[in-house]
């Protein structure tokens, strides 16, 4: 039987020679991710069950990034509680604040995610690891206290799609914008519980950053995962990182491998995207957006926090200042990036452009801290969700763009193509 590289990952776990879409496998597993919020619930859990030594401290990592630094004494008393479990536990994959990050740019960034592994996280986006040719996925806390305690978990064989991205995107077109097209192609719910394989050349041209977004933004369709299937690229940026020294074996597709659907988008010229509230799959071209003033521009991210992103938003805000009118939040995705960024002059970039710079942190995107949004307010954002009262008041509104559009329309005060700031133009901002 012809199997696609997440079938090959789940048999293997399982301990089987192959598996089908819909067949139920118990696999073990290899890297079980934790934040604060999913951590707190699922250690409650292990502790209700009697549970007293996790199954194997190298294969968990515990990442606080949501609520941290933490914003009130609820939140502080939320990761103390987890650090505790912690150190009992003994476990060494632990990032404290100031010396992590956002969980899904550190982990690969510290070589903690390969080709082949079988990932779970107690975290929607933990489907972003799928760029490195893994089988990654989120899980609710209880299965995540189940996974500490056995090094097991159940899972259903997803039904498989395969989208292929052809063509050479417009100016300043990138991942971001792939991504959101192919969200609105296929809705919010349109890869519910599939793995969503992503190729093509306009996906082969991607760096690892851009393939990380694609990935990340698999959950916005509803799919179990999604994957890129290794190559030199791939390999190239494990060799960057601690996973260098780490054993691997990347799959690949058996070769006719069929696929439950396919979807195939020509995406030559493609102009920058635009996802409009109230969900990602409201997406029309950055051109056809209706005139908005921006209250807030968001950039960061666990889809859009890594060097290459900042690199972009500070190529164009460069020599250029934030409209009077609009705050700019920048949040590099973890302590790497950041340390990154202070040594090309980014950071001092966006400061001098009038930008706040943050610690890494989950915060804006989830409307907990540092920088949510007011009743009434708008907000372009590189982070992955827009639904009703995602950044802050039910009544604000978000969008969603690539760097380059929101560092763009941070200096205009609505949201526009870059072209319109970096070429001579006149902006009317309603």
């Amino acid at each position: 039987m012809r199997m696609n590289l997440i079938e090959k990952i789940l048999a293997a776990h399982a301990g089987l020679k192959e598996v089908r879409p819909g067949q139920i496998v118990t696999a073990s597993v290899d890297v079980a991710l934790a934040n604060e919020l999913s951590g707190i619930a699922a250690i409650e859990e292990f502790r209700r069950v009697g549970a007293t030594k996790v199954w194997n401290p190298e294969g968990i990592v515990v990442v606080p990034d949501h609520f941290t630094p933490a914003k009130d004494i609820r939140t502080a008393e939320i990761c103390k509680k987890l650090r505790e479990w912690v150190w009992e536990q003994e476990i060494p994959h632990y990032f404290e604040v100031g010396r992590g990050g956002i969980e899904h740019t550190v982990l690969p960034d510290e070589g903690l995610t390969l080709p082949g592994q079988l990932i779970i996280g107690g975290d929607s986006h933990t489907v972003t690891y799928g760029a490195v040719g893994a089988f990654a996925c989120g899980v609710g806390s209880t299965d995540l206290a189940a996974a500490w305690i056995t090094g097991e978990i159940w899972l259903k064989v997803p039904d498989s799609i395969r989208l292929v991205f052809e063509g050479r995107p417009g100016r300043h077109c990138f991942a971001k914008d792939l991504i959101l097209f192919a969200v609105k192609n296929l809705s919010v719910e349109g890869a519910r519980y599939k793995c969503v394989k992503y190729e093509g050349s306009a996906v082969k041209a991607l760096h690892m950053t851009g393939r990380f977004t694609m990935c990340n933004m698999t959950a916005e369709m509803g799919g179990k995962c999604g994957y890129i299937e290794p190559d030199e690229t791939t390999m190239e940026y494990l060799r960057s990182t601690p996973a260098r020294d780490r054993k691997f074996a990347p799959l690949r597709d058996d070769p006719g491998t069929p696929f439950g659907e396919t979807r195939e988008f020509d995406v030559e010229g493609l102009e920058p995207q635009v996802s409009c509230p109230p969900s990602p799959d409201q997406v029309v071209p950055v051109s056809a957006v209706p005139k908005v003033r921006l209250d807030q521009v968001f950039i960061g991210s666990c889809t859009n926090g890594r060097i290459e992103d900042l690199r972009l938003a500070a190529e164009i805000l460069r020599g250029r200042k934030v409209h009077p009118r609009t705050r700019l939040i920048v949040v590099p995705g973890s302590q790497r990036v950041y340390l990154q960024a202070l040594k090309e002059g980014i950071i001092e970039t966006f400061v001098v452009a009038g930008g706040a710079v943050s610690t890494p942190t989950c915060g804006a995107c989830v409307g907990g801290h540092m920088g949510v949004i007011a009743d009434g307010e708008s907000c372009l954002s590189t982070t992955n969700r827009n639904f009703v009262g995602r950044m802050g008041h039910v009544n604000a509104k978000t969008f969603l763009a690539n760097p380059a559009v929101a560092a763009a329309s941070a200096v205009a005060g609505t949201i526009v193509h870059p072209d319109s700031v970096l070429t001579p133009s006149r902006v009317a901002v309603p």
